[in-house]
């Protein structure tokens, strides 16, 4: 009989594979418990040993860091903005934009208040990190602009996309007060037709 083959090992993880493996296992549980996650919780969601953590980040607050820096990212928004086609209509365009820049509010907004409220406050030179517009909020700024296509405008494009995500901006925050939050099409609809109603002077 000839002999079983060898089962081949899966290659090793890099370590900046490994790296952004328990922060994408970290995150949803930073999410719901803030810096209260403990790191037991985090190595199972990650399907790794305890000490496999700290082989990886020197202690708890890095990774949390390291969870905030990646919610700031926009990869993903950046991403599916770039591959909507240019003959797709300007306003689903925007809409999809405007939809993209709400999901990323929300989800960098849900993780560091979560954080905060459970503790998290980061040291002097993760703060710095911290200060300023994300680089990711600037990224997809831009791609936003970039939807506006040969469009018309009386604004250069960067300008309208910030005014545009601007009003995104406040429209997520009234929704924290109690206020309904309106839909990114009518976000869209209002910021390219105005609020007057046609015919109105």
């Amino acid at each position: 009989m000839s002999e079983e083959p060898r089962r081949r090992r899966a290659p090793a993880m890099s370590p900046e594979d490994r790296r952004e493996a328990i922060v994408q296992a970290t995150l949803p549980l930073v999410v719901k418990a803030g810096a209260n996650v403990t790191t037991s919780q985090i190595a199972a969601a990650a399907g790794i040993a305890e000490g496999t953590v700290f082989r990886v980040f020197k202690d708890k607050a890095e990774l949390l860091d390291a969870c905030v820096q990646r919610a700031l990212r926009s990869d993903e928004e950046v991403s599916r903005l770039e591959e909507i086609p240019s003959d797709v209509p300007l306003e689903e365009r925007l809409t999809t934009g405007v939809a993209a820049f709400s999901g990323y509010l929300d989800r960098m907004w849900g993780l560091i208040g979560t954080l905060r409220e459970s503790g998290y406050h980061p040291n002097g030179e993760d703060h710095k990190k911290h200060q300023g517009p994300p680089i990711g909020m600037q990224q997809l700024t831009g791609a936003v602009a970039q939807l506006f296509g040969d469009a018309d405008l009386r604004v250069d494009h960067d300008l309208a996309a910030r005014m545009l995500l601007g009003a995104v901006f406040t429209n997520r925050m009234g929704s924290g007060f109690g206020q309904t939050a309106a839909e990114p099409a009518d976000i869209v609809e209002l910021f390219l037709h105005g609020a007057l109603k046609g015919g109105s002077k």
